[in-house]
């Protein structure tokens, strides 16, 4: 719905938006400078890979000339050159993608929108095609506007992101990198990251809460801990945060969080093993070093920095402030 109004395609319920400073809300969709790219590819099957290329151009009233020019041009930057005589059904669907993308790619415009592009492709297309789409905007410099669900999508390719719940609600505005190490809330938390953040939840007991047979010490990760007495709260940590080996206890933030899991399951991918474990009746996930994965059915004791450690409080779900550098 987003996309939609930037692109003049859905009327704005209220509120004004402006494109370089210039009011747009009743500008029509042909005088806003935006091309978009759908999910669909939205190509038109009767039409050759330079036909489609070339049809806004056409329809422009560009010379003939020119759009040769442009299409070629376009072609030889998407690696299609030797498929501008096919049809939309002798493609693959990565080089649908890219016919789409080259398509409001020649127009020259200021805005790109594309609506999960890479959604029909197979895993292993869309790591390419990312890749690809990350060259093109490099190269152009044109903003451009990236709807997507995957959340690797948006951390590998996005400069800042917008994070958005169900509803049209924001969460949370940032860098990749501001979203995962300094999420907002809960929501942002739990969506950003693979697989996804482990969250314990207690109640504050003299600065501390419970975790299965543990008591975690919440002082050296919260600022105002006694402001938190009594309150629900949420314990979290990445799953890749851990450490096998205690932290160093020389400063605030070389020390951490000791915890003895039982494993239910390991998943070797190669580079790193998913441990599912728990903690008491809390269910987690960590990541180890496949060397160091534990048998199904044993106890595997790890670690938690303090710095890895994060507390969201229980009702508003806002995160509890933190005066630790976190990495």
């Amino acid at each position: 719905t987003t996309l939609r109004m930037i692109a003049g395609l859905e009327e704005i319920t209220a509120g004004e938006f402006y494109i370089d400073g210039v009011l747009a809300n009743q500008m029509s969709s042909r005088d806003r400078g935006i091309a978009m790219v759908f999910q669909s590819y939205a190509l038109y099957p009767h039409l050759t890979v330079y036909e489609n290329l070339g049809f806004g151009l056409t329809l422009e009233g560009v010379d003939a000339d020119i759009i040769d020019e442009k299409v070629h041009q376009t072609a030889k930057i998407l690696g299609l050159t030797e498929y501008l005589e096919r049809f939309p059904r002798n493609l693959s669907g990565g080089q649908c993608q890219r016919v789409a993308v080259g398509r409001a790619l020649i127009r020259k415009v200021n805005i790109f929108l594309m609506d999960e592009p890479l959604s029909n492709l197979d895993a292993k297309q869309r790591v390419t095609m990312r890749s690809e789409i990350k060259q093109i905007h490099r190269s152009v410099g044109a903003t451009t506007i990236y709807v997507t669900h995957d959340q690797t999508e948006a951390m590998t390719m996005s400069d800042r992101i917008v994070v958005m719940k169900s509803g049209g609600y924001v969460q949370q505005i940032g860098t990749p990198y501001e979203l995962y190490f300094h999420p907002s809330n809960l929501f942002v938390a739990g969506f950003i990251g693979e697989p996804p953040m482990n969250f314990i939840r207690g109640t504050v007991e003299n600065g501390k809460i419970k975790a299965g047979e543990h008591e975690l010490d919440l002082t050296p990760v919260v600022k105002d801990v006694k402001a938190l007495e009594g309150k629900p709260v949420v314990f979290a940590f990445r799953p890749e945060a851990i450490k096998l080996a205690a932290p160093k206890k020389t400063g605030k933030e070389e020390g951490g969080y000791e915890l003895v899991s039982n494993v239910d399951l390991t998943e070797l991918l190669g580079d790193m093993t998913n441990v599912y474990a728990n903690i008491g009746d809390v269910n987690v996930i960590l990541k180890v070093n496949p060397h160091f994965t534990p048998e199904m059915g044993s106890q595997f004791k790890f670690f938690v920095p303090y710095s890895a450690a994060y507390v969201f409080d229980g009702e508003t779900e806002l995160a509890v402030e933190s005066d630790l550098k976190r990495h």
